[in-house]
């Protein structure tokens, strides 16, 4: 039995000169300052019951888990974009700005991180979903009596577009670190699901790319809609944007499960495999670390694991006292 499969199963996420880790009971992100200290933002989980219901049922737990990560890592992506922006002001300035926001984040920094989440909204739901639609339809229209051709064109224009939408952000200087970080993060995981210890030696040993990946998941979406829209015919243009959109979910929901299971699976020989195309996609989406990146990845790690641990403490000690009809039975104690 592998090393991989006796671990609890922890993910990630880069953010801006950091890196977030969520555990069972907190969510950890470490950030770089400007001045080399590595500063921490710890927020503790909160699921609702009915949340951590949905998440054990199959295809439901897929959307849940989406928009959960999304919601929660919104957060800590706000609090690296506001250490970021506090690094770059001079320490007079700073103590300016301090008395004019009272939110803690000042209004550029609000604009520019709702203008990137509208933007990646736009791109992922809009312009992967249905811009493909339009371009397929312009360039071959009706040449094809075949609906199944038509969606593995389309399926091949909305990966084009995100290899070259991936491609263009990796060269502006601040998603190039990003993307570093990025592959910091598999580093750790990979390194603590093979029973290391978490040095900074230990963890550049191993790969960046991970088989739990958001960005398999985006490949995921991409191959398992033109198998899904496959089985659906449409009469026209309205009709076969109205069905993307509708099936969406679906899609998602069974990429989230088909991750899980190439997960699982990927040390069987030849299953391996069906795990391939989302780590090709990684090639774009990590970029090798330096030393100093993959400390930050190591401590916000270390720090999520003796917080998660403290916590776990905590509610067993709670959990195991002697009770009896809601009461401490003193007898037991």
């Amino acid at each position: 039995m592998s090393q991989q499969s006796n671990k609890a199963i922890y993910g990630g996420q880069a953010v801006i000169e950091g890196v977030m880790f969520g555990g069972k009971h907190v969510n950890v992100t470490a950030v770089r300052r400007k001045n080399q200290e590595i500063t921490f933002l710890e927020v503790p989980r909160e699921d609702k019951t009915w949340v951590r219901k949905l998440r054990k049922i199959p295809l439901l737990r897929g959307i849940v888990s989406i928009i959960d990560s999304s919601a929660k890592g919104s957060k800590h992506l706000n609090y690296s974009a506001e250490a970021y922006a506090d690094d770059e002001v001079e320490p007079e300035e700073r103590e300016k700005q301090k008395k004019k926001e009272e939110s803690g984040m000042s209004l550029t920094m609000m604009l520019g991180v709702a203008a990137v989440g509208v933007l990646s909204f736009v791109f992922g739901k809009v312009v992967l979903t249905l811009v493909p639609v339009f371009i397929e339809k312009f360039l071959f229209g009706n040449m094809f009596e075949s609906h199944t051709l038509h969606n593995i064109i389309e399926g091949v224009i909305k990966l084009l577009l995100l290899l070259l939408y991936l491609w263009a952000i990796s060269k502006t200087p601040v998603i190039k670190r990003l993307f570093q970080y990025h592959g910091a993060e598999h580093k750790v995981i990979t390194c603590y699901e093979a029973g290391e210890e978490l040095t900074v030696a230990n963890v550049q040993k191993h790969s960046r790319l991970h088989y739990r990946c958001g960005s398999s998941f985006m490949m995921l979406t991409i191959i398992l809609g033109v198998i899904i829209y496959s089985f659906i015919s449409w009469d026209n243009m309205v009709d076969r944007i109205v069905q993307r959109l509708y099936l969406l979910p679906v899609v998602i929901a069974l990429s989230f499960e088909f991750l899980k299971g190439t997960n699982a699976l990927r040390e069987v020989p030849v299953l391996r495999y069906l795990g391939y195309p989302g780590l090709w996609l990684q090639l774009l989406t990590t970029k090798e670390p330096k030393d100093d990146q993959v400390e930050v990845s190591i401590a916000s790690f270390k720090r999520m694991l003796e917080l998660d641990a403290e916590m776990e403490k905590a509610k067993a000690s709670i959990t195991d006292e002697p009770v009896r009809n809601g009461v401490l039975d003193p007898l037991k104690g």
